[in-house]
């Protein structure tokens, strides 16, 4: 059995494949294929609150595509989210119907609480020690998701409209900010000793970057030298000196000051990087709606 997720964010859009697993009673799923398309949708979004044509074109194309490869690899079920930039559009609906039509594609906008539970859903707490607690940092290109579990016991949970590049477009506002550190306070005071779990394209760059073993966290101290050494050079040498991708290459400097200014707040000095996603939640999310429906049969 196979399902399907298709992400589409402010920065790129993802198509995760993967291979459903049963073992003694439990579910797991093995990553197949991912498919990473970076459209940048969040530009039109939140300077003109509308999805350009070109834009729509290229997304309705690409999700034809996804279509094509989902019937190839015999996808049984999918789900197919859109997050920030989509929310954001006025005529984000009117693009939801133009890929049922032509990709055969049900896509949800999803809001921001909605984002964040599936995120959750992808269970990265899993390897680690669950009678500690941690907060989820998933920073997007349009939002940043913040969950804190205590004990494996979801405490609070909530989105804010401060991302990648909401940021390099000069469209997050002084209010996101303060919102989000009072949040972050309110929520995480009572607790001791708090640790993240990093998600995102960008934090699974900077844990490759940090060379730290598998499994093992990376330090406060480690990201922000991080940020210092790429921040030092300039865009264009972020690319040709250094090698990044030119969709990660200026996203990625915003990307560490959130990840640095949450961890301040929350008074995390360390941080887990397990590389999943919104697409990996996703998957889980149809492990836990679907597949008993479907082995009840």
């Amino acid at each position: 059995m196979r399902y399907g997720a298709i992400d589409i964010g402010s920065n790129a859009v993802r198509l995760l494949i993967a291979d459903i697993k049963e073992n003694d009673g439990t579910v797991s799923f093995k990553k197949n294929t991912l498919i990473r398309v970076p459209l940048r949708l969040g530009d039109d979004a939140f300077l003109n609150h509308h999805i350009s044509e070109k834009k729509a074109t290229d997304l309705v194309k690409t999700m034809l595509a996804f279509r094509n490869l989902m019937d190839v690899y015999k996808v049984g079920e999918y789900m197919a989210c859109a997050t920030s930039a989509m929310r954001e559009a006025k005529n984000g609906s009117d693009v939801v119907k133009q890929i049922k039509d032509e990709a055969n594609i049900n896509l949800e906008i999803v809001h921001g609480q909605l984002e964040a539970k599936i995120i959750y859903a992808s269970h990265a707490e899993q390897n680690i020690d669950k009678t500690k607690t941690y907060l989820y940092i998933d920073v997007g290109g349009g939002s940043t998701e913040l969950s804190l579990f205590s004990s494996g016991e979801l405490i609070a949970s909530k989105s804010f409209n401060i991302g990648t590049i909401r940021i390099l477009d000069n469209q997050d506002t002084e209010e996101s900010w303060s919102s989000m550190k009072e949040f972050i306070r309110e929520h995480t005071r009572p607790f001791k000793g708090v640790f993240g779990i990093g998600t995102g394209g960008n934090i699974n760059k900077l844990y490759k970057l940090s060379e730290e073993k598998n499994n093992s966290p990376m330090t406060f101290g480690k990201l922000k030298s991080l940020y210092d050494y790429l921040d030092s050079f300039s865009l264009k040498d972020r690319i040709n000196v250094l090698g990044l991708n030119q969709d990660r290459a200026d996203v990625i400097i915003p990307a560490c000051e959130i990840y640095l200014s949450v961890m301040k707040w929350a008074g995390i000095k360390n941080i887990y990087v397990p590389t999943v996603g919104m697409v990996d939640g996703i998957i889980q999310t149809l492990i836990d709606e679907n597949y008993m429906k479907n082995v009840l049969k």
